[in-house]
């Protein structure tokens, strides 16, 4: 066994044996389908602390050459699939971590570097089938395989650490996306590249030099959705086991959807969380926010009214595909947005093609940004609103419309009311300490249509649930009059508290005092 040569199991063998380790061993079964196929070639991105490197380390495990993992997969799923046998410990494995080479080359070229160090385990094995003159990496391979006809599994971890890290030097990006492609593409002696990153493969005009491989990425994880995070049955699972509150877990780090599976949880995070027996923000300890303020105050129109309305609990639509896959060249808001997609500060829906702040974890990043940033208006937003909802859970509506008038004058430059859902996003702006207590969501299926905001107490919390109606240019009591009609109530079902309903209309001919506000207090089932 070598360092990137064969690396062995020993790394996996460490993960198995912590005290929380969730079974994602199925996707070797994916890989295997790719072998030596015309699709062998995978970049699969991911955001940090959802189990990239992990990964790496499960899939040297099972193919590495010079190692017996039978034991260590055994009871796992992929050791009950028709092939497992037929693959463990067959291939000779290549793992590189880029963000070590970059580091370690300091002012040689990272390429020249990884093929020196990649060289000299290859010599120790292979030294006999290439001769001492070759110094290049892709050619060293290319002889052995003439040889020997081995083929090798290249696992590559933070390959766009590059992109990243020297996002001024272009000229450097290129080389390194040349020296890739010369090293994989078409190559006969790759059974399998798997490659990842938080970037999916970057782009170079009309082409790019990694044009090979198949992306899996935040925007469209395809048939890896499952391996992507946490699945909703793996959270349950562990909420029995460590006795924490599935529903409170979910609102923390639940959000990241596909299109198959509608809730994929940050690992990392619940892995915290169920270890501390405590949920918290556990995303600040592996990234600051400062990385999120800058792209937040990009000078892009219409950026932050996009911004406010996803803190308002509201979606927008974004274009993905024009995104150069880099965190340097940004033509338009949709970039940005698509950028944050891939970092996890945003939750994408690619049916909808729609953008939106996935859980608490990642509502209180963009509230640590916008607090040392240029958001001053929406922070008195955010400060009023504790005195919002006590004045909402008393009854009064009478404060309550005053505070919304407050609230839309300090956004009122940011967010422009044109209709229902714009006040929607504005209403849920003003509602935002409620987050701490209750489940926002926003039309939620109810009844005979959908209730524009629902306010679902988190269990323990002892606060009524609150279903809101928004009217524009009508008035509150036809919003009453809608949510029991509608019997959007029947939403709550398995809910035996009380329940307040909250009918909100806004009068853009009144501009001294455009919001009113009537509330209900029922119990359940009555209304």
């Amino acid at each position: 066994m070598g360092i990137y040569l064969n690396p062995g199991n020993i790394s996996f063998a460490n993960t198995i044996r912590s005290e929380i380790y969730v079974d994602k061993t199925g996707l070797i079964a994916c890989t295997n389908e790719y072998l030596n196929t015309r699709d062998h070639y995978l970049c699969v991105s991911r955001p940090r602390r959802f189990g990239k490197s992990l990964t790496l380390e499960m899939l040297a495990a099972y193919y590495s050459c010079g190692c017996d993992s039978r034991e260590l997969f055994a009871g796992f799923k992929i050791a009950q699939h028709k092939d497992f046998e037929k693959h463990l410990n067959q291939y000779d494995v290549i793992y590189l971590n880029m963000q070590q080479f970059l580091i370690r080359a300091k002012k040689q070229e990272v390429t020249q570097y990884l093929e020196q160090a990649v060289l000299e385990e290859l010599r120790e094995v292979y030294g006999n089938w290439f001769s001492v003159q070759i110094t290049d990496l892709a050619t060293a391979l290319e002889k052995i395989f003439v040889k020997t006809q081995k083929q090798f599994i290249f696992l590559i971890d933070e390959w766009d650490c590059v992109m990243r890290e020297r996002q001024e030097s272009e000229a450097m990006q290129k080389q390194y996306l040349d020296f890739l492609r010369d090293l994989l593409k078409d190559q006969p002696y790759v059974a399998l590249a798997y490659v990842t990153g938080i970037l999916p493969v970057k782009k170079y005009g009309q082409h790019s030099a990694l044009n090979m491989f198949w992306e899996y990425s935040m925007t469209n994880q395809k048939m890896l959705e499952e391996y992507t995070g946490f699945t909703e049955e793996e959270v349950k699972a562990l909420c029995e086991r460590y006795d924490m509150d599935f529903e409170e877990i979910s609102s923390w780090y639940d959000g990241y959807r596909f299109k198959n599976y509608k809730h994929i949880y940050n690992p990392k995070s619940v892995v915290e969380a169920m270890t501390c027996r405590d949920c918290s923000n556990y995303w600040t300890s592996t990234e600051t926010y400062e990385a999120l303020k800058i792209y937040m105050e990009m000078d892009f129109d219409g950026l932050r009214a996009e911004i406010v309305q996803m803190l308002g609990g509201g979606r927008v639509r974004v274009n993905t595909r024009s995104f150069q896959n880099d965190m340097r060249n940004f033509n338009t808001k949709d970039d940005v947005l698509t950028l944050l997609i891939h970092l996890g500060y945003l939750g994408y829906a690619s049916n909808e093609k729609e953008a939106f702040i996935p859980n608490k974890e990642i509502i209180e990043e963009f509230e640590n940004a916008m607090s040392v940033g240029g958001w001053p208006n929406v922070m008195n937003v955010l400060k009023s609103s504790e005195k919002l909802l006590e004045d909402t859970l008393r009854g009064d509506a009478e404060s309550v419309a005053k505070e919304l008038d407050k609230a839309h004058s300090e956004v009122a430059s940011i967010l422009t009311y044109n209709d229902e859902n714009s006040l929607g996003c504005a209403i849920g702006l003003a509602y935002y300490s409620a987050r701490k207590d209750y489940k926002l969501i926003r039309e939620l299926t109810a009844g005979k249509g959908f209730a524009d905001i629902a306010f679902l107490p988190l269990p323990h919390t002892n606060k009524p649930a609150m279903v809101v109606e928004l009217k524009y240019d009508r008035s509150v009591s036809t919003a009453i009059q809608q949510i029991k009609d509608r019997q959007y109530m029947q939403a709550l079902e398995g809910y035996t508290g009380e329940i307040l309903l909250v009918g909100v209309n806004y009068n853009k001919d009144n501009p001294d005092k455009p919001h009113s506000c009537v509330i209900e207090r029922v119990g359940k089932g009555q209304g």
